[in-house]
């Protein structure tokens, strides 16, 4: 099988990484992220003059009709940079859920500035007892005056405290668990009823919890039919698990990189400690993690545009078992091999380890990917 990327393709990966580069020094990522904000605007308002924010869309959409592969190249530099900003949330799980559901006013007033990289979205699914369920939907929307009326609390909303529009997932008819009944809705976080508490996430990354109290909502800022939600769901969380699966790539080589010039660079009894077979040895499991996890990250990016079927699901849930688990094993070896260093800080390798650590938080953990994978076997 032929892995060369193509020439349009190698020229996005070369601009990513140059922009990333330039704009994500370590010190300056610590500035973002103590900022109100939370990451970099102008960074942000690069990747959307470079047109790096339309990629995933079609040409109609106003994007670069990019896929899987392309998507991959982006996020592994974006990994690679430890980039605060909320591209997958935004573009890639938010905008993929827009341009499934939406409607053509939707596209071209939403989506379109999405594209654009003027507009920030935020999706705001999971609950406090929803445990990576997506039908675990307690939110209700009923609806009245024309629209609907929103009541709930939505958790770990990344990205949601500086978004323009955030789309929730709340249940017009069914039981809480029921997957028939599922609707989602475009909400401004600045409407009457809605409050947004404001946290950091262990990796750097700013959150908030979603209350919503008699929110009220036009019946344009329903995207697609009501109740019919759940499928596009299962779908774009599919392409998002393959896009998060190349963000913990680059983590995993960067990580892997600053692992191997410290056991170069240290010494011990006077010689570099990466003199030291057992040390050697574990430095080679590192390595060995991270080109399962870059086969898995090719194989998923391969298969998060294709149809909805059995195959790919069994592939997406395998990409997302083997690269929490390679996400852990190389920041916890990472950890290990630096000594006291490796925890402090104020040292970078320490914020590479924690956002692997946050990747098994994410679209569910290593066991749920397990379960999740070992069930669509036995339907098989």
């Amino acid at each position: 099988m032929d892995f060369k990327l193509s020439e349009e393709q190698q020229m996005l990966q070369d601009t990513a990484a140059r922009q990333v580069r330039d704009a994500y020094p370590f010190e300056k990522r610590e500035q973002y992220s103590k900022s109100e904000l939370g990451f970099s605007q102008d960074f942000w308002n690069q990747l959307g003059e470079l047109g790096l924010t339309a990629v995933p869309f079609s040409e109609e959409l106003g994007g670069f009709g990019g896929g899987g592969v392309e998507t991959m190249l982006i996020m592994t530099e974006l990994g690679r940079g430890l980039t605060l900003e909320p591209y997958l949330q935004s573009v890639i799980h938010g905008g993929g859920l827009l341009a499934q559901l939406g409607s053509d006013a939707q596209k071209e007033n939403v989506l379109a500035e999405v594209a654009a990289g003027s507009l920030q979205l935020a999706v705001a699914l999971e609950e406090p007892t929803s445990l990576y369920n997506l039908a675990d939907v307690s939110t209700t929307a009923k609806a009245a005056n024309g629209g609907y009326l929103l009541n709930g609390r939505k958790a770990v909303v990344i990205g949601g405290h500086s978004a323009g529009k955030i789309i929730v997932s709340a249940r017009t008819s069914g039981g809480q668990c029921d997957e028939a009944g599922i609707s989602l809705f475009l909400v401004d976080p600045s409407a009457a009823g809605v409050k947004r508490r404001v946290f950091p996430t262990i990796d750097g990354r700013k959150a908030c919890e979603l209350l919503l109290d008699n929110v009220q909502v036009a019946l344009d800022d329903l995207l697609g039919e009501e109740g019919e939600a759940f499928a596009a769901l299962r779908y774009q969380q599919g392409r998002a698990i393959a896009a998060q699966a190349a963000l913990a790539v680059g983590y995993m080589q960067e990580l892997c990189n600053l692992t191997l010039d410290y056991l170069k660079t240290r010494k011990q009894f006077g010689v570099p400690i990466g003199k030291f077979q057992v040390l050697q040895h574990r430095m080679v499991d590192m390595q060995t993690e991270l080109e399962q996890a870059t086969s898995m990250a090719m194989l998923a990016a391969c298969h998060a545009d294709a149809e909805d079927n059995a195959e790919r699901t069994r592939v997406l849930t395998a990409a997302k078992y083997i690269v929490t688990r390679g996400a852990r094993f190389v920041a916890e070896q990472a950890i290990q091999l630096h000594g006291g260093i490796g925890m402090t800080w104020e040292y970078n390798g320490a914020h590479y380890a924690k956002a692997l650590v946050m990747i098994g938080h994410e679209f569910g953990d290593e066991d749920t990917a397990l379960k999740a994978y070992a069930k669509d076997l036995e339907v098989a």
